[in-house]
């Protein structure tokens, strides 16, 4: 078998690198915030034994290297002790770059929806993006993607039970209609410690929401009375009466706006 004559065949499209891993550049707008040292050292020690066998992606920015796609593979080659690491050029500004690396975080299925979702609102701060263009670039529904913004809302103490305990973004989604504040974490502790899935939070949302319009009820106050002349009639009337009995009683009226 002649392997040269069958490589032949194939068109190449650009070359690997090998590029010092010190020269690497990180990318300011990579949206994975956590990276288990524990996995890092699994994956260091497979590329000791192995070898890497996926290239990380570059761009060049100026005549800098700046990371695309491969931040685990390539802190993982540098606790591995390697001095170079094989790379894949592609042709990419800042903003295209930042947009890769959503992308093939998204692709990859192991980023939690927290950090998607702050991935996507920095592609629309920083390269002014509006919700519809993200989501054109993304390839999902503007709806997916203001659904994803709005668990932002969020505060940082309840992202992190909703990740601890397993929750949904279904969850988070439930949660939001209730105000921040007690009653919130509250309804979150409640999901979390009794377990409940989709439908048994949204109720419990629900349940907690009529009662808060119930007691909304309760405090309304009683409506002025809507002819003010007979209010004051009643009043000099009742003054009138206390002073026919003996008893000394006065009343004064002053006007304001």
């Amino acid at each position: 078998m002649n392997i040269g004559k069958k490589r032949n065949k194939y068109k190449s499209n650009g070359q690997i690198l090998m590029i010092p891993t010190g020269d690497i550049c990180l990318n300011p707008q990579q949206p994975r915030r956590e990276i288990s040292y524990e996995r890092l050292l699994e994956l260091a020690q497979s590329i000791d034994e192995n070898g890497l066998l996926h290239p990380i992606t570059i761009t060049f920015i100026g005549n800098k290297p700046m990371l695309v796609a491969g931040e685990r593979r390539l802190r993982a080659a540098i606790i591995a002790g390697m001095r170079e690491i094989p790379c894949i050029e592609v042709e990419a500004d800042e903003s295209r770059a930042a947009l890769l690396t959503l992308i093939e975080n998204i692709q990859r299925e192991d980023m939690n929806y927290f950090e998607e979702a702050e991935g996507i609102r920095r592609l629309i701060m920083v390269h002014g993006f509006t919700q519809e263009e993200a989501a054109n670039k993304l390839g999902c529904a503007q709806s997916t993607v203001a659904n994803r913004l709005r668990i932002l809302r969020l505060s940082q103490e309840e992202r992190e039970v909703i990740l601890k305990e397993g929750l949904t973004e279904r969850h988070a989604r439930a949660l939001l209609r209730l105000e921040q504040g007690s009653k919130r974490w509250g309804a979150l502790l409640r999901m979390a410690q009794a377990h409940l899935n989709v439908a048994q939070s949204e109720r419990l949302v629900d349940e907690l929401l009529e009662d808060e319009q119930i007691a909304e009820k309760h405090k309304r106050p009683l409506p002025l009375v809507r002819d003010v002349r007979l209010f004051f009639n009643t009043v000099n009337n009742a003054i009138d009466t206390m002073r026919r009995s003996g008893i000394e009683a006065k009343a004064e009226k002053t006007e304001t706006d």
